[in-house]
């Protein structure tokens, strides 16, 4: 093997290596938040919960990517370790996928179908689609698609490329020297480790390893440990991810770990057994491509049917080796509990952060409903509650937007990225909503401690306003919740009326004052109330405005709403309509 063979070997490795890392996050995005939805809907049944880690290990191509995926959602509670367990059985069999995708590598036939089964073959064909989706198409799930297809392209020829590189090895007397070592289990087993928890992936080691056994040197009894190793290997990233982690989290890396060994200490017996029985068959007999892809899926699924069984052991044992550092009650009063470990997996942060927001939103609704509500009916324990939700918003907002400005620097999908930019926009929106729901507390206890009583005109005139900040609100959580851009053109024409209603309410209270029927410290209480009901119709308009624009990738408010309120029938249309339910005149 000559030194530009070496450098050859070199390139072919980090072609492969980009190649798997690209295609995996390109799955990903495409998998999208259906992968946060099927993961946080594991229950205690072990069989279907293996099922669906297969599936999404399948789909995204990386059992590492999945054991991270569960150590943030568990240590973020929002998913029990118990149901974690299944998942990492699952995502032992789908990681196995990749092997038997690179094993076409290595057919051999004359005929043109069968040639145009092998990856390198169809490959091409795929980037060109690939490259055309990237560079002509502005859908942003055309692109993700393209970014998968050459992402594959760029591993297959990786490995074509180191496979070309060590062909001449199988004449070499060092390398045939240096394969008699791996022939000791123990030595293939920490080599099949290392090298794997170097690079943090399994997937990627077998196919190196893969690309070897195309010099026809390599023999059962060498691969069998080296893909044992690789699995014990692959537990590396998830044990790097829960450091920090709480308790929950570390079990999951724990099994995830303990489940690869036991199967390794386990199959290498059982395997020594086998070939000593078949006189040593295994240690004159080479592998191929195909037969790791076998091992590999055997070694797998021979684990999960022996230790599925005993899954609540291994939960049992995960809770005696990692002790509790903080009980479920204490981590339940976070009121945001965000891990970065979810970076690893951007759609996830993001559908994460959205549940939160759709979440700060139902708060702040709750909240001014409850301030309403005591204008003319004052009571302490919804005060109290005000008071409490109002510090309960602030926290959403602090959490929420230090995590979001650093996920945001991340790689995101477009449909991510606008969405992120939605929650940024909207965030400070619904925060400030709990601030004027706590003055309006303030007012309704004024009222209530100094005895004042409006005029039955005044009443009745706030009572209508209420009604439709009442509407507003309502509506705005739901335009939020929904991402419902039709309701959301409903907000601004209703925000309209009330500023209508302020005015006129703040006109009429001017000649009731003048006319005797008012006295001057109730128009001051009065005009806080007006001030602060029209503020909050402005912050529903804003996250109304931020829901449509988000959807344009633009965020000048001032010139949507400029836009819409002149020469727009649509928008005429709805202010007359909100004008006619909220008059004061009736």
């Amino acid at each position: 093997m000559t030194f530009f063979d070496v450098l050859s070997l070199l390139a072919g490795l980090v072609f492969f290596l980009f190649g798997m890392n690209t295609m995996s996050d390109g799955l990903e995005k495409a998998a999208g938040s259906k992968l946060e939805i099927i993961l946080k809907k594991m229950t205690s049944n072990v069989f279907i919960s293996i099922i669906m880690g297969a599936l999404i290990t399948a789909v995204i191509q990386s059992s590492s990517a999945t054991t991270v995926m569960l150590v943030g959602l568990v240590n973020s509670g929002l998913m029990a370790f118990e149901n974690s367990i299944g998942v990492i059985f699952g995502a032992n069999i789908g990681t196995t996928i990749t092997a038997w995708f690179l094993s076409l590598v290595g057919v051999e036939s004359n005929s043109f179908f069968i040639q145009m089964v092998k990856p390198q073959n169809f490959a091409p064909i795929l980037a060109v689609i690939g490259i055309a989706f990237i560079m002509m198409s502005k859908n942003d799930k055309r692109k993700i698609v393209g970014t998968i297809f050459v992402g594959f392209t760029v591993l297959i020829y990786g490995m074509d490329i180191m496979s070309g590189s060590v062909s001449g090895l199988a004449d070499s007397q060092g390398f045939q020297e240096l394969l008699l070592k791996f022939n000791n289990p123990i030595i293939g087993i920490l080599i099949g480790a290392v090298v794997t928890a170097v690079i943090q992936s399994s997937s990627a080691s077998v196919g190196i390893l893969q690309a070897l056994s195309l010099t026809g040197s390599i023999t059962y009894t060498m691969a069998v440990p080296i893909i044992l190793g690789q699995n014990i290997g692959t537990c590396a990233t998830g044990l790097i991810s829960c450091i920090g982690a709480g308790s929950n989290a570390k079990r999951v890396s724990f099994t995830h770990t303990i489940i690869n060994v036991i199967g390794s200490l386990i199959f290498m017996p059982v395997f020594l057994l086998v070939n000593s029985a078949m006189g040593s068959y295994f240690d004159e007999n080479f592998v191929n491509p195909a037969s790791i892809a076998v091992i590999h899926t055997i070694f797998n699924v021979t684990t999960v049917v022996l230790l599925a069984p005993f899954t609540k052991l291994l939960g049992k044992l995960a809770h005696k080796v990692i002790k509790d550092k903080k009980t479920y009650e204490e981590h339940k009063k976070a009121v945001v509990y965000l891990d970065e470990r979810l970076f690893r997996s951007p759609t996830v942060a993001v559908m994460e952060c959205d549940n939160y927001t759709s979440q700060m939103a139902i708060v702040a609704k709750v909240t001014i409903l409850k301030a309403l509500n005591l204008v003319f009916d004052y009571n302490k324990e919804d005060a109290g509650i005000i008071k409490e939700n109002e510090g309960v918003l602030d926290t959403y907002e602090d959490e929420l937007g230090t995590y979001l400005v650093k996920l945001s620097a991340e790689s995101l999908s477009g449909n991510d990225a606008r969405t992120v930019s939605r929650m940024l926009h909207t965030i400070g929106d619904f925060e400030r909503l709990g601030d004027h729901a706590l003055n309006l507390k303030k007012v309704a206890q004024e009222i209530y401690e100094k005895k004042i009583e409006f005029s039955e005109s005044a009443q009745k005139e706030i009572t209508t306003l209420i009604e439709a900040i009442t509407e507003i609100v309502v509506m705005t959580t739901k335009v939020y919740e929904k991402n419902d851009l039709e309701l959301a053109a409903r907000v601004e024409p209703l925000e309209q009326v009330i500023d209508r209603l302020a005015s006129e309410i703040k006109s009429h209270h001017i000649n009731r004052l003048q006319s005797g029927d008012c006295t001057i410290e109730l128009g001051f209480v009065l005009s806080d109330l007006l001030t602060n009901c029209e503020r909050i119709s402005d912050h529903c308009s804003n996250i109304a405005v931020a829901v449509i624009e988000a959807q344009n990738d633009s965020f000048d408010t001032h010139n949507y709403l400029n836009k819409i309120k002149y020469n727009n029938e649509e928008f005429k249309e709805i202010f007359e309509e909100y004008n006619g339910k909220y008059d004061l005149h009736k």
